[in-house]
C-alpha cells in the first residue's frame, strides 16, 4: 500500500511525507538506553547533529528525559536546564533545522515552543500532564501521540492485552477525536513500540500497521536498537543495527512515513529502497 501524502508545516519548514522520512535521535541524557551520555557538550552535539543533517534527518528529535522501562522521572525545571540552550545552539548554527522535543512535561513543551521548537513528541500522548493538550491548541504545533500502556516506570511488568492492534487503534480514535474539538489538526501517531509491550505485541503491531492508516495521519514508527530486536536476536542495542535496518524496512512496507532512528544513514538507505520498489514495480 503507498503512503498517503501528509503536509507537515511548523515553524521552520513545510515538509510533505509522500515519501518516508527520518526523525535522528540526540539524546541529553545520561542513562539512554542506547547512547545516554554520549552528547555532552556543545562540540559533540554539534558534531551530531550535522552527521544526522548531512546524512540525510529530516527532523531531529532532542530529548532531556529517558523513558527506558525503570527510568527516574525529571522535573520539567530539570529538563528545561538541558533542551533551552542546546535549542538556541542548534537553531543557531542550522537555522533551518526541525527540532522535535521529546517530553510529556506541558511546562517543557510551552518553553521549548517559545524557544524554537517545532514539535512536541509525547509519548503519554497527554496522558501524564493534563495541560499539554491546552499548550498545542494554543501554540498549533505538529503534536506526535504515542501509544504507552502504564508509565515507564511499571509499563513493562505484565503488559496485557486482549487484542494489542484494536485497543491501540481505539486509544488513537479516542485520542485524536479529543485533540481535534481542541481544533489540533497536525497530529502524528506513534504505536509505542517497547512502551508496555510484550516482544509478541511489538510484531502484532508492527505487521499490522495498515491497521492505522485508517486515520490519515503520519505514522511515526520507532524501534530503533530496541529490546523487541536485541533480545529476540539474543545480542545488545550495541550490535542491534541490522536488526533495526530490518525492522524499519517491515515499517515501511507497512505504512510507516517517518523513522525515529539513532542510525539516519542506514534508514535513509532503507526509504530509498522500499520507495524505489513501490513506484516502480
Amino acid at each position: 500500500m503507498s503512503a498517503k501524502e501528509n503536509i507537515i508545516k511548523t515553524n521552520s519548514a513545510i515538509f510533505s511525507t509522500k515519501d518516508a522520512v527520518v526523525m535522528g535521535i540526540l539524546n541529553l541524557t545520561d542513562d539512554s538506553f542506547f547512547d545516554g551520555g554520549k552528547y555532552s557538550n556543545k562540540e559533540e552535539i554539534i558534531a551530531r547533529c550535522k552527521t544526522m543533517l548531512d546524512e540525510g534527518a529530516s527532523i531531529i528529535d532532542i530529548g532531556a528525559q529517558s523513558s527506558r522501562p525503570g527510568a527516574t522521572q525529571v522535573s520539567a525545571k530539570d529538563e528545561l536546564k538541558k533542551l533551552l540552550p542546546i535549542i538556541k545552539l542548534l537553531k543557531n548554527t542550522f537555522p533551518n533545522i526541525i527540532i522535535s522535543v521529546d517530553t510529556f512535561w506541558a511546562e517543557t513543551a510551552k518553553k521549548t515552543i517559545l524557544a524554537g521548537a517545532d514539535i512536541i513528541n509525547d509519548i503519554s500522548a497527554g496522558n501524564m500532564d493534563k495541560k499539554m493538550f491546552n499548550v498545542i491548541a494554543k501554540h498549533n504545533i505538529p503534536y506526535i501521540i504515542m501509544h504507552m500502556q502504564g508509565t515507564p516506570q511499571y509499563m513493562q511488568k505484565n503488559p496485557t492485552y486482549n487484542n494489542v492492534v484494536n485497543e491501540v487503534v481505539n486509544y488513537f480514535d479516542e485520542k485524536i477525536m479529543e485533540l481535534k474539538s481542541l481544533n489540533i489538526s497536525t497530529i502524528i501517531i506513534d504505536p509505542g513500540f517497547g512502551f508496555g509491550k510484550t516482544l509478541e505485541h511489538n510484531y502484532q503491531l508492527l505487521n499490522n500497521l495498515n491497521a492505522f492508516k485508517k486515520f490519515n495521519l503520519p505514522l511515526l514508527v520507532g524501534a530503533s536498537r530496541k529490546s523487541m530486536i536485541y533480545n529476540l536476536l539474543d545480542t545488545t542495542a550495541d550490535n542491534a543495527l541490522n536488526g533495526t535496518t530490518i525492522t524499519n524496512t517491515m515499517a515501511l512496507l507497512n505504512g510507516a512515513n517517518i523513522l525515529r532512528v539513532h542510525d539516519v544513514k542506514q534508514a535513509i538507505e532503507c526509504i530509498k529502497i522500499t520507495t524505489f520498489a513501490k513506484n516502480n514495480c
